[in-house]
């Protein structure tokens, strides 16, 4: 191999690790934004969790957060929440940026 299939190689193993850490981020990130909404509706410990993993694939319909704030909406609605859909899509960005950190603080440890 040459230096320069060397370094094309080490891209693209950079690169798919880096999409590997975007959707565990994303993952964790949903799944921390699910435990904090089952906590507003008042969820127990077993349901919260199957309801933070019902959010964990409502991710899983298209790129953004966007269908996970479609699907949460009709239970923030029907709970008498007091979250608009922008303050759900900043929330679910927040638990997102604090997954990265916890990823990378995991990875360089």
């Amino acid at each position: 191999m040459s230096g320069l299939d060397d370094r094309e190689s080490a891209f693209e193993n950079k690169f798919a690790l880096d999409e590997a850490n975007i959707f565990k981020a994303e993952a964790r990130g949903c799944k921390l934004f699910g435990l904090w909404l089952a906590e507003k509706i008042g969820l127990e410990r077993e349901e919260a969790n199957s309801y933070a993993s019902d959010i964990v694939g409502a991710n899983l319909e298209e790129p953004g957060f966007n269908d996970v704030v479609r699907h949460v909406m009709s239970d923030i609605k029907k709970h008498n929440l007091a979250l608009s859909e922008q303050e759900v899509l900043n929330k679910i960005e927040e638990f997102f940026i604090y997954a990265q950190k916890q990823i990378k603080d995991e990875v360089t440890v």
